[in-house]
């Protein structure tokens, strides 16, 4: 069995984020992490390699540092790591992320897809729901729970107050919620592991049936507007009012701002 998880490196944002003039994030400036729910489905992906024997290759697309998560990913116990990188794909939105994605991926055998439910850079949830219409593939988003039943996934999907079973005939696509379990550390061995492992690069050249139209920045037909950081809160309205008049206070302000 071979499965594919595609991970992202994306910033740290407790150490605050910085933009290029186009309003776009200037990732080479800042602290960068793996994607918890893209860590989360990487984790779903080696319990099953536990249990199976399965081959585990990841995927990322991103700046050449974006080796980083991949080493982080093969210490962990993933098999062989992908790079796609390219000043051509600089500046992708969804659209063209999972383009260029679904263009390396049709170059790889796979049984399995799993992505993140969705980045923290973005809060799309986007991606992996278009790197399966690309491929023509099923896909099943939310897991909170996998399974495989021989050469179907069984998928506990997280809907609102509930989840629903379904289960689909591989090849298919999964996004993991960060929820779907607790990720394992590095061991000593797998990152020693990880420091001499080769890590596959591939550019704009590698990638199979994709238009240059739909590619990077210029291939994005969702722009920015406005971009800034987290906008600081002013200091606030202190007030000292015995406990009536401050029930009355508070009671007027919900009302003011059309609370009740």
């Amino acid at each position: 069995m071979k499965i594919v998880v595609c991970i992202k490196q994306v910033p740290d944002t407790k150490g605050g984020v910085k933009f290029n003039p186009d309003g776009t994030l200037d990732r080479g400036a800042m602290l960068a992490i793996m994607n918890p729910d893209d860590k989360a489905g990487l984790e779903a992906a080696l319990r099953i390699k536990d249990e199976t024997g399965a081959e585990v290759t990841v995927l990322t697309m991103g700046l050449p540092k974006a080796e980083e998560v991949l080493r982080e990913a093969i210490a962990m116990g993933a098999d062989k790591g992908i790079l796609v990188t390219d000043r051509v794909l600089g500046g992708a939105d969804t659209w063209a992320t999972s383009t260029t994605l679904a263009g390396a991926l049709r170059n790889i055998d796979y049984d399995l897809i799993i992505t993140g439910r969705q980045a923290i850079d973005g809060d799309t949830a986007q991606v992996g729901p278009q790197i399966s219409e690309h491929l023509d593939i099923p896909v099943i988003s939310y897991a909170k729970d996998i399974k495989i039943e021989g050469d179907s996934v069984v998928v506990e999907r997280q809907y609102d107050d509930r989840y629903h079973v379904l289960k689909a005939k591989m090849p298919c696509l999964i996004t993991a919620l960060s929820e779907l379990n607790e990720p394992r550390y590095m061991t000593p061995g797998g990152i020693f592991d990880a420091f001499d492992a080769d890590i596959t690069v591939w550019g704009r050249a590698d990638l199979k049936d994709v238009d240059d139209a739909n590619l990077g920045l210029k291939g994005s037909p969702t722009k920015i507007a406005k971009a800034s950081d987290k906008v600081r809160k002013g200091a606030g309205e202190k007030v000292e009012l015995d406990a009536d008049e401050s029930v009355a206070y508070i009671m007027g302000k919900l009302k003011e701002k059309h609370v009740i």
